[in-house]
């Protein structure tokens, strides 16, 4: 199993120390999401700063951009890394690409498996001067012309994740992609009993085995040597499970443990702006299922007893950053490495 990171970088300028310390540290790979800003942008900078580290998005929004958009940045992301690139997609909810970016939703799954066919036809006309002939219900690729063709490059196999939660995403991964970003808002149990075997159905479908697809994860960690040190990451890990899991799309999470009524009593307290008393409502059990705890000497121990075969790739949800804990850092991911 690798340990991951999120890039640490507040804005573009940030960039440079981030991607350095992370890879410095001896992280595997370092991913940026598309929160407050572009995800593939810093990783142009990390790419120019770094040799070593895997460089990915997890996730960049699929919708607002087509597919050809998606495919000729991570061509050139590629190109520039030296084939460290990884492609994370996801769709998002449906108010947020309505609402946010101003798109249109419709098909979510259907859509990105098609996204996902038409990316990988671009990149093999790029590659072999394929004659483009994609044709769907959402997305067409049937011009290409050499002036606007990428063109060849060294390592032309860039893996693509996508991120879900429901049974059709398990599937889609489990049959098309290469890997698999399992949403921070997990357990165990939901694993084993949902994602992993929908992804088996997939892969069967493909006639694959399952080790083709990678599973990736952002797990929640309370590490601190001190009560008095936990205390507070609880209640920041108990702040952030209840916002993702107020989300009606992260329902069956929470129905696998037979909480699916907290999910609506989220949803009321989110609506009228109680973030603190949506809190209170995951109890100390909810968030033994949802995050892992322990000292920084055992946090890896745990971590490794706790995913090891199920998860490829590993990262704390919270992210690493230089000159914070570094030695304790350093514990942790030579037990990683090791």
């Amino acid at each position: 199993m690798k340990l991951d990171t999120a890039l640490a970088a507040a804005t573009l300028k940030d960039v440079p120390d981030a991607a350095r310390a992370a890879e410095e540290a001896g992280f595997d790979g370092v991913w940026t999401a598309e929160t407050g800003h572009d995800p593939y942008l810093p990783l142009v900078i990390a790419a120019e700063h770094t040799k070593r580290i895997k460089l990915g998005t997890s996730i960049a929004v699929a919708f607002p951009r087509s597919p050809l958009a998606h495919a000729m940045t991570a061509w050139d992301l590629q190109a520039l890394s030296g084939g460290r690139f990884m492609l994370g997609l996801g769709t998002q909810v449906r108010a947020h690409n309505e609402r946010r970016f101003g798109v249109k939703w419709e098909s979510p799954g259907p859509r990105l498996r098609e996204m996902i066919e038409m990316i990988r036809a671009v990149w093999d006309t790029f590659q072999n001067n394929t004659r483009p002939s994609f044709k769907g219900k959402f997305y067409e690729f049937t011009l290409m012309t050499p002036f606007f063709n990428g063109g060849p490059i060294e390592h032309p196999n860039i893996p693509i994740y996508i991120a879900g939660v429901n049974e059709y995403m398990c599937r889609l991964a489990g049959e098309l992609c290469d890997g698999f970003h399992v949403h921070p808002f997990h357990s165990v149990k939901y694993l084993n009993d949902t994602i992993l075997p929908n992804m088996k159905l997939g892969a069967a479908k493909a006639g694959r085995d399952l080790s083709a697809c990678k599973l990736s994860t952002s797990a929640f960690v309370i590490v601190g040597d001190s009560e008095q040190e936990r205390k507070g990451l609880k209640g920041l890990a108990k702040q952030q499970i209840s916002f993702y899991a107020s989300t009606p799309a992260y329902k069956p999470v929470l129905e696998a443990h037979g909480w699916g009524e907290t999910q609506a009593q989220l949803n009321d307290k989110a609506r009228s702006g109680d973030w603190g008393g949506m809190a209170e409502l995951i109890t100390d059990e909810m968030l033994d299922a949802f995050a892992t705890t322990g000292t920084w000497d055992d946090i890896a121990d745990k971590l490794k007893k706790k995913y090891t075969g199920i998860l490829d790739r590993l990262a704390f949800y919270a992210p690493y950053r230089r000159g914070d804990q570094t030695e304790r850092w350093a514990k942790v991911i030579r037990a990683f490495n090791g």
